[in-house]
């Protein structure tokens, strides 16, 4: 079978284009992750699966399990991937269309991994040092990790920035082994 997202991207970029034209990236954006982490679940994930339910079973279980959090064109939507056997992909579909809706509010999503608690000054200064190289406004969380005995290590989609002391080390060691 294809790729996750190379599956995922038509429909992704249609419902990206349908909250566009209403000026619901956020509500869009809710209802997919809602209707992603429905089909995650072990046991509709288990019924999805069966081959015995009809794609209108299928869609069902899922619009009723969203119930009242999904619009119309939302239960359109859910139809559409169960007719054309799509519904497992509804957590790749979620995660692209955030990605979309990022890149298109000119957002992004850090992950920064301390040594030590990063006070709320500190944050905002890193925000806005990664937001102005990223040229992006940033979205900071944060957690702590005392294996990196000092510095942060920040993690976006596709960017990984090292500067802790245990990383370091590391790359000190792999250099002297070489």
């Amino acid at each position: 079978m294809a790729e996750l997202s190379t599956v995922a991207r038509p429909y992704t970029k249609a419902a990206f284009q349908t909250a566009l034209e209403q000026k619901a990236l956020d509500k869009w954006s809710e209802m997919l992750s809602l209707a992603a982490q429905a089909t995650q679940d072990e046991q509709v994930a288990q019924l999805l699966a069966n081959p015995g339910l009809a794609a209108a079973e299928k869609a069902g279980l899922v619009l009723d399990i969203c119930a009242e959090k999904l619009d119309e064109q939302g239960r359109n939507f859910i139809n559409l991937l169960a007719e054309n056997k799509r519904l497992p992909v509804l957590p790749e579909i979620s995660v692209l269309f955030d990605r979309l809706k990022a890149e298109q509010q000119k957002s992004v999503q850090i992950q920064v991994t301390s040594a030590f608690k990063l006070t709320k000054e500190q944050q905002t200064k890193l925000a806005q040092a990664i937001g102005k190289k990223l040229d992006r406004e940033v979205e900071i969380s944060a957690e702590v990790d005392q294996a990196l005995i000092g510095g942060v290590v920040v993690r976006t989609e596709d960017l990984v920035i090292d500067g802790s002391v245990r990383g370091k080390l590391q790359k000190l060691a792999e250099a002297m082994n070489s």
